[in-house]
This record gives C-alpha cells, sequence and structure tokens, in this order.
C-alpha cells in the first residue's frame, strides 16, 4: 500500500475535487472549506487557502492552518485541517485537527492512519502537544483518538477535548 499525505497545492486536481464533492458539507462538526458543485470555483479557491496557512490577510479570529490530503495507492480518501496555533474559540471546539474521510473509504483504518501523519506534520510545524475536538457521540473518532495517544482531559457540553503530547 502507497501512502502520502501532501499539503494543498495550487496544482490539486479533479480527483481532489471528487473527493470534496463525495465528502459534502462535512458531519460530526467537520465543514469543508471550499464551493460546493463548481470545479472552477474550487480551483480559484486554492490560491486563499494558500495564504491562509502562511497567515496571510486572516480575518480576525482566525489563524494559520494547512489542508492535507491522504492518498492511498494514489487515490485521494482524506481531507484534513492542522491549524498551526489555537485561540480561546478553538481551546473549547476545534483544536488543531479536523479530518475526514470519504464515506466510500471508511471502514479501513484511514482515519486513524491520516491521524498519525498529521501529528508529524504538527510536530514538524513546532507544535508539542496537540489538541482535537470531538462529540462525545461520534465513537468512531473518539477510538481513533484514543488510538493515537489521545488523553481525554474532559467532556463538556457534549464535547470531548483530547490532548496528545508529540
Amino acid at each position: 500500500m502507497k501512502i502520502q499525505v501532501k499539503a494543498l497545492s495550487e496544482s490539486d486536481d479533479q480527483s481532489i475535487f471528487e473527493m470534496i464533492e463525495e465528502i459534502g458539507l462535512g458531519e460530526n462538526g467537520y465543514t469543508t472549506n471550499f464551493p460546493n458543485h463548481d470545479y472552477e470555483q474550487f480551483k480559484a479557491s486554492l490560491p486563499r487557502m494558500i495564504e491562509i496557512s502562511k497567515g496571510i490577510n486572516l480575518p480576525d479570529g482566525y489563524v494559520p492552518q494547512t489542508i492535507y490530503w491522504m492518498y492511498i495507492n494514489d487515490r485521494p480518501v482524506a481531507y484534513g485541517k492542522l491549524r498551526h496555533n489555537l485561540n480561546n474559540k478553538l481551546l473549547e471546539y476545534g483544536g488543531h485537527v479536523g479530518y475526514i474521510v470519504r464515506p466510500s473509504e471508511r471502514g479501513k483504518g484511514y482515519g486513524k492512519l491520516f491521524l498519525s501523519e498529521l501529528k508529524k506534520s504538527a510536530k514538524n510545524i513546532g507544535i508539542d502537544k496537540l489538541l482535537i475536538t470531538c462529540d462525545e457521540t461520534n465513537l468512531r473518532s473518539r477510538r481513533v483518538i484514543e488510538s493515537n495517544d489521545g488523553n481525554l482531559e474532559r467532556v463538556h457540553e457534549g464535547i470531548c477535548k483530547y490532548w496528545i503530547k508529540l
């Protein structure tokens, strides 16, 4: 099995767009960052996503965030966000990492694998303690986080707050 994790780039193509289309607007608190149903709008949004990853022209309340794609055997199977730092809002909900596996590729262990890869990316940008939040009822996500050394700090108003030391 060939595994690759790549940061978003302006050369991202139709295969990424098709994965985003399959994922839709998101679920379980995860939302996509891209226009739905329009490949040209998707391509036009990529330079802005790169600016955000570099902290350029961030709206108030935003932090730099890099988007990553995970490929298995050259097919994109998952989409993830890595926030470079946290603000007060992200400390309560959102954390450093969000990820989603495309529906047609679920149940194959890719969430666990992708989070493991995102941990490496976080360490590479100087994060030593990673925060991940998820809904208390999202048992699949909780198992993924816990299998990646996530320590549950608390559950508050239906939100689990996990920390992973890197």
